[in-house]
């Protein structure tokens, strides 16, 4: 017989987040029905957090895995700065540039994984390092000056056309979100990674390559920050250093607070745009009832505080309401050992 976590309780974890999304949107609405409830401020909500989103997206794979990466800023920070500098100053086509800037972001992922799966180094440690060197080679490029210059509509285009009068980033954050949805909750591939974050030396013994996995993770999210770091470009159409590690508190706040909604207890991709798209609303609404320039970083480090605490919570809850496998089932792969039929206390 099993055992399953029903009622309120069950509905709250699932979708508490999300509620209170909704519940932000009706409070600041009441409090600003001039300014608020508007297409202008969903507009701006969706436009502005749609990089952040792709970014936690990209973190959200490498967290599934058991590991973080702390240079998800400073990659999409050299990124947007490349492939603006690739078209004026080496005047590349822009379709070929945001190709060698793709191949970068993969490249950078694909260090990051061998550093931390091979070299077995902490993977704070590694990404922070590989994202100084991002850091330092943006200021050594830039030489501490802005890239700018001509560039052509279609490098324009990328983020600033709309669909129904949507903008067209939003389509990519979607898009983004269900692949990435479909690929984790109904692929041996999502089983694996779910699996070597559980427990690696259980899933590896189970025949998981984790080399593999963990390694593609990194160089999977590597591609998608360099995505997002085109996005950025074509939004700013001008290369800065000090853009990319202002990204990196929301990126982490997504990533850790998505694993607390949805499917509570492990990252997921709808839960990490709920997750962005909260911080979003929570921030609008503050800036427009006349918070000073020091609400955005209050408001998203006291956000990562209580989403750590959540995740640590969620997780911990999922393990006692996760149902027990019977005495003649098979280990499922990606459940800890803990839960397997070998691990059961004798009655």
């Amino acid at each position: 017989m099993t055992t399953r976590s029903t009622g309120f309780g069950d509905v709250l974890s699932r979708y508490g987040l999300l509620t209170l999304a909704i519940l932000l949107v009706g409070a600041f609405s009441l409090a600003l029905p001039d300014t608020f409830p508007t297409s202008l401020t969903a507009r701006s909500i969706l436009d502005n957090q749609s990089i952040v989103i792709l970014l936690a997206l990209a973190e959200m794979l490498v967290v599934i895995v058991g590991e973080f990466d702390l240079s998800v800023g400073y990659l999409a920070g050299l990124t947007h700065i490349l492939v603006i500098g690739l078209v004026v100053k080496s005047d590349l086509p822009w379709e070929l540039a945001v190709l060698v800037v793709l191949l970068i972001g993969g490249l950078v992922g694909l260090l990051n994984g061998v550093l931390v799966h091979v070299f077995k180094i902490d993977s704070f440690i590694a990404t922070l390092g590989t994202g100084t060197l991002a850091y330092a080679a943006s200021n050594w490029y830039t030489q501490g000056q802005q890239v700018s210059g001509p560039l052509a509509d279609g490098f324009k285009s990328i983020h600033g056309s709309a669909l129904l009068d949507v903008p067209v980033s939003a389509f990519y954050v979607v898009g983004l979100a269900s692949a990435l949805w479909l690929l984790l909750e109904y692929t041996a591939i999502g089983r694996y990674l779910y699996a070597l974050g559980a427990n690696r030396r259980a899933a590896e013994l189970t025949g998981i390559p984790a080399r593999r996995y963990v390694i593609g993770a990194f160089v999977a999210s590597g591609v998608v920050v360099a995505a997002a770091g085109v996005l950025l470009a074509s939004r700013l159409q001008i290369g800065t250093v000090s853009t990319g590690p202002d990204f990196l508190l929301p990126v982490f706040v997504g990533a850790l607070l998505g694993s607390t909604t949805i499917k509570p207890g492990r990252a997921n991709a709808w839960g990490t745009v709920v997750a962005v798209l909260l911080l979003g609303i929570g921030i609008a609404g503050l800036q427009q009832l006349g918070g000073d320039y020091f609400i955005v970083p209050l408001f998203n480090g006291s956000t990562l505080i209580i989403g750590v605490g959540l995740a640590g919570y969620a997780a911990r809850r999922v393990r006692r309401v996760r149902p027990v496998l019977a005495h003649g089932d098979a280990p499922t792969v990606g459940k800890p050992p803990s839960e397997t039929r070998d691990s059961q206390p004798i009655s």
